[in-house]
């Protein structure tokens, strides 16, 4: 089929040829031989009269006009997939849907973990894969590669829709035996004490430290930097060291360990966990439905903000 003289069949092919700007991999995803590769990019070419890959020593570089057509062409592509592939579904209990959703590990602790097991219950056969949080987490979104992220309220895209799960704050936990503070630490034993602290990505970013850096001009003394929240505590246990973690997360984990969760010695940001999704799936039955019962869920957390810190003898 042609549109103003170009095979839409090609659309699909110059997609996976703007993401991989690799000849052999596009082809391998395309289920295709180099050479019939090389001649689709060569009809893309003479359409477009633009060259859209370039060789440059080792690797291909899109043009200008590649550059440009990357987004529209995935918008294309997704809202074909919404509005006509993707089949209508009454009954939940019959799907068979995949769904991918990019989150941290605290939040599927908190958060998702129930929300999947609410979804399974009515809908049994619908699967999940969990997906790091990473630099490339937005590109992922864009190019329909993931139909969900749970991210805080300061990393928000603009262009796409979104639904507050809940707020969250911080807390200090330390190993239950740990002298060197009571039921409180001031800000200079907190300052004074080697820390645990979880870094993401190239960056190694540590968002905390960027507050307090902003607010008092000192660093924490890090001692351990681990890669996922879910290890914070269990690198505090038996040690004198702190970690500052989500108060949801860090009551999870008192409950269960050796650990004794503290105030802040200063008030900390509250953040806004969020769902996005692609405003091109807005009309998608089932991801509607999937989206309503994490929100659901969300909505039933308990209100931890408003509760006082439990004392452990």
């Amino acid at each position: 089929m042609r549109f103003h003289r170009l095979d839409l069949n090609l659309l699909v092919a110059l997609d996976v040829l703007l993401e991989e700007q690799n000849i052999t991999r596009a082809a391998e995803r395309l289920h295709m031989t180099q050479s019939a590769t090389s001649g689709v990019l060569a009809r893309l070419r003479n359409y477009f009269e633009d060259d859209l890959l370039v060789q440059v020593g080792r690797k291909m570089m899109p043009t200008a006009l590649a550059h440009e057509l990357e987004q529209p062409v995935r918008e294309v592509l997704m809202t074909i997939q919404s509005s006509i592939t993707a089949k209508p579904v009454l009954d939940p209990s019959t799907s068979k849907r995949h769904f991918r959703i990019a989150a941290s590990d605290y939040v599927v602790s908190v958060l998702l973990s129930d929300a999947i097991q609410r979804i399974n219950a009515l809908a049994p056969q619908v699967t999940f894969e969990m997906v790091s949080l990473t630099e490339q987490t937005f590109q992922l979104l864009n190019r329909g590669q993931v139909e969900f992220l749970v991210i805080p309220d300061h990393y928000l895209p603009e262009d796409q829709p979104s639904q507050v799960l809940f707020d969250e704050d911080h807390v200090c936990v330390v190993w239950q035996d740990n002298t060197l503070v009571g039921e409180e630490i001031s800000l200079e034993q907190y300052m004074d004490m080697g820390h645990v602290a979880v870094s993401f990505g190239r960056t190694r970013q540590l968002a905390i430290e960027e507050w307090f850096m902003s607010q008092y001009n000192c660093q924490r003394r890090l001692e351990v930097i681990t890669h996922d929240f879910n290890t914070l505590p269990q690198l505090v246990v038996g040690t004198q060291r702190i970690a500052t973690m989500h108060r949801r997360l860090a009551r999870l984990y008192t409950e269960r360990w050796p650990l004794r969760m503290l105030p802040t010695p200063v008030p900390t940001p509250t953040i806004q966990e969020h769902l996005v999704w692609h405003r091109s799936m807005d009309r998608d039955p089932m991801l509607r439905w999937v989206r309503e019962q994490i929100i659901q869920v969300a909505q039933s957390l308990l209100p931890e903000l408003e509760r006082p810190l439990a004392k452990i003898a």
